[in-house]
């Protein structure tokens, strides 16, 4: 049974001139909160603009790389702070406490979100390619949110699906139902069809607030193509954040709507990171949002920022040197941007805005004011805050998945972490290669590389709750690890070839750290040196300690994401004689797991660091 389209639904299917025009008048107000006032109350960022006579009271909510996190994250992810926090039903909970708050305070709340919603997901919503996690947002009370990089995992025509709705082109309707689509606005004005030149999904959205209207503009990171497969990308461009926000926040100011909101999938850190979820300065921030909201037009009075999955809220200078509030709620739905605002009616524009960032608590206090732990790390759930209807949808899929998800596929001596060491190697990605170079036996595999930002968790010995035994390894758990249903590749590459593949890693390498050193395979060793010259840092290649021949040819194995020359490894979509093993990159790691003995963690000497 299909649900009903919200009204402005069309919208989405209009060109983006159209849009800008037909938007003010057809987007309905935000909803009524329903439910008493209850959040916590941590310490808040505020920018004024001065102190006009008439203004107008208003309330935006906020999250960002929400990921599929259904379930609330366990772990070493499981706190904030050390406060247990995350599940959507708990979100969904504070959600409601946050909405009714502002309502006393005669504020009408507008629900956003800043991208990666979906993409890296549990099993409980990738099993369903993430549909359970588009109709939970609906159910949450999301009404807007930009795209993000991983909106894009299974490429541009599937991310148009989950908008538009309808069954899946392979799997079909798989959750008993037709999926209906987002009834929520997602907005990617800077992702744009390179036939038409247009944005493929709306740039803009506007509500009304007390009859003023505020607008939103939505962008994910230009750098997308670098972090997604580039295979299901081929159709679009990603344009510049700053040149693009300008461009449409110019066009409805044109059209009279002078307060901006952009909801970004881009952001930055703290360094040393905040003591605590609220802050109020951007003492030693940076990263790529510090320049792009720099170069901002001054209307834009907030940017809700996603990607770092770093918490704050503060202020930073935009092109007019005014101060524009910047927000991020961390990641997993732990948190919750609470921001107020006025804006002053003669103007049109923000006269003043505060933001602090809430947890979205889960636990049960003891009467010391400790959380309730049923095992060291295992926090007892609070069944006063879950939200019975959000609680109904996601155990309908967990009921479904269980079955996959609790299978038993193999065993480990011990926690196998993706933490790496000072070399920028870890266990677990030992583990992963050595597991697509056995999958690729076959193809002639010699060498297989991983890279580690597609290693999403580390391997638990513990139990994980599907009851299976301490050691024992379920399909949920190894899906957890490498969620993106990666094909695996084989492609020849000569010596010189690996060694400029190599080269590629330490390509803009200050700040990158471990995300762009490459996991490597049993037998495949080398050296880097990090102050060396570009083109000269790897030396001391070796296959099974014999040096690597710059002109012989070898069978090297990774998933398709970096054949494809995906984390900027362009060198590696030059391949030759490319062979694609059956099933995925996590059928890889099943079956290496449950091959024999139990798997060893990896020894992380593989790679040799010099400096």
């Amino acid at each position: 049974m299909s649900r009903p389209r919200p009204r402005g639904w069309a919208l989405r299917h209009l060109a983006a001139p159209t849009l800008a025009l037909a938007v003010i008048a057809a987007i309905p107000m935000a909803p009524t909160p329903t439910t008493a006032p209850d959040a916590s109350a941590p310490a808040t960022v505020t920018v004024s603009h001065g102190r006009p006579a008439a203004t107008v009271k208003g309330n935006f909510l906020s999250y960002n790389d929400f990921h599929g996190a259904i379930d609330p994250p366990t772990g070493s992810g499981a706190t904030v702070n050390g406060t247990p926090a995350g599940g959507v039903e708990y979100l969904a909970t504070w959600l409601k406490r946050l909405r009714a708050e502002a309502s006393a305070q005669g504020r009408k709340t507008t629900t956003v979100g800043a991208g990666d919603l979906i993409g890296a997901s549990p099993l409980v919503s990738a099993a369903f390619h993430d549909e359970p996690t588009i109709e939970l947002m609906d159910l949450v009370g999301l009404e807007i949110s930009s795209v993000g990089n991983h909106e894009f995992d299974e490429g541009v025509d599937e991310l148009l699906r989950l908008t538009r709705g309808g069954c899946h082109p392979v799997d079909g309707c798989r959750a008993g139902h037709e999926f209906a689509g987002a009834r929520f606005s997602y907005l990617g004005a800077n992702t744009v069809s390179k036939r038409t030149g247009l944005p493929i999904l709306p740039p803009v959205a506007v509500r009304f607030v007390d009859g003023v209207p505020v607008g939103f503009v939505g962008l994910t990171l230009k750098g997308t193509p670098r972090i997604v497969n580039p295979a299901g990308i081929g159709s679009v461009d990603f344009l510049d954040e700053v040149e693009t926000a300008n461009k449409w926040g110019g066009l409805l100011r044109g059209l009279g709507v002078k307060s901006l909101v952009l909801l970004l999938h881009e952001g930055g850190q703290q360094s040393p990171p905040p003591s605590t979820p609220g802050v109020s300065d951007c003492a030693n921030f940076s990263g790529p949002v510090v320049p792009i909201v720099a170069g901002l037009r001054p209307e834009f009075g907030l940017v809700v920022s996603g990607h770092t999955h770093r918490f704050y809220s503060c202020a930073l200078p935009n092109s007019s040197g005014a101060s524009t509030v910047v927000t991020s709620a961390g990641s997993n739905g732990q948190l919750i941007t609470d921001i107020d605002y006025t804006i002053d009616r003669r103007t049109g524009r923000f006269a003043e805005i505060s933001a602090r960032n809430v947890i979205v608590e889960n636990g049960v206090r003891n009467p010391d004011g400790t959380w309730q732990q049923s095992a060291p790390g295992s926090y007892v759930r609070n069944p006063d805050l879950l939200d019975p209807q959000a609680k109904a949808l996601a155990d309908h899929y967990r009921a479904a998945v269980a079955p996959i998800a609790n299978r038993v596929v193999g065993a480990i001596t011990a926690d196998i972490v993706r933490d790496t060491g000072p070399n920028l190697e870890s266990p677990l990605g030992d583990v992963i290669a050595d597991a697509q170079l056995g999958w690729t036996r076959g193809e002639g595999a010699q060498i297989a590389l991983m890279n580690p930002g597609g290693i999403r968790a580390s391997l638990s010995y513990a139990a994980s709750g599907g009851g299976e035994a301490p050691g024992q390894i379920t399909y949920g758990e190894a899906f957890t690890v490498q969620p993106f249903n990666n094909l695996v590749v084989t492609q020849t590459f000569t010596g010189a070839q690996l060694k400029e593949v190599l080269e590629q890693q330490f390509v803009g390498f200050a700040g990158q750290t471990s995300q762009r050193v490459l996991q490597v395979s049993a037998g495949f060793t080398y050296t880097y040196d990090t102050t060396r010259p570009a083109g000269e840092r790897v030396s001391d290649m070796a296959l099974d300690g014999t040096a690597i021949d710059p002109a012989r040819t070898y069978r090297v194995t990774t998933n398709d994401f970096l054949a494809n020359g995906g984390d900027g490894f362009t060198r590696l979509s030059a391949g030759t004689a490319r062979t694609t093993a059956p099933g995925f990159d996590v059928d890889a790691l099943v079956a290496y797991l449950g091959a024999g003995a139990p798997v060893a963690p990896g020894p992380g000497d593989r790679i040799t660091r010099l400096g």
